[in-house]
């Protein structure tokens, strides 16, 4: 296995029911300008406090969008699609978009069910190795009543 220092993301989750950090291994070799992207944002603080705006069963769960509408962005410029080979299924987290493929920023879904239809069509930049259990116990809607989210996010 390759050094993954510096390739870690720990998201502590508040569900509304308790707190609980989900841990992904981030994937520079399937999308490095992505996995740049999410670092550089959760080392400024960009992801405290965000909610997850879009939670589907059997779906997603969707966050990253600092107005929790599911309409905003980070300030930085939009990313150009890295689509890879990696398939959409459990754990899997991934870049949300416009239909426009290189309109990526800064919201991200995590997938909670094998989602094959979306793969090649958004850039997949990492997954979740433990805490999947919190993500599973996301408020759901779109938007949720009361919307789980991101207490902490750190790069390790």
């Amino acid at each position: 296995m390759a050094d993954d220092t510096g390739n870690t993301l720990t998201f502590t989750l508040d569900t509304g029911n308790g707190e609980g950090d989900v841990v992904i291994r981030l994937r520079p070799d399937l999308a490095p300008g992505h996995v740049e992207r999410i670092k550089e944002l959760a080392s400024e603080g960009f992801y405290d406090g965000v909610v997850f705006h879009r939670v589907i069963p059997g779906f997603m769960a969707q966050g990253g969008d600092p107005t929790g509408t599911g309409m905003g962005g980070s300030k930085k410029p939009d990313l150009k699609a890295e689509f890879n080979a990696q398939p959409h299924v459990r754990g899997v987290c991934s870049m949300a978009r416009s239909s426009n493929p290189n309109s990526a920023n800064s919201q991200f879904f995590i997938c909670f069910d094998d989602a094959r239809f979306l793969d090649r069509q958004y850039t997949a930049w990492g997954e979740v190795t433990s805490g999947m259990e919190h993500v599973d116990a996301l408020p759901k809607g779109e938007p949720p009543r009361a919307p789980g989210k991101i207490v902490k996010a750190t790069v390790s």
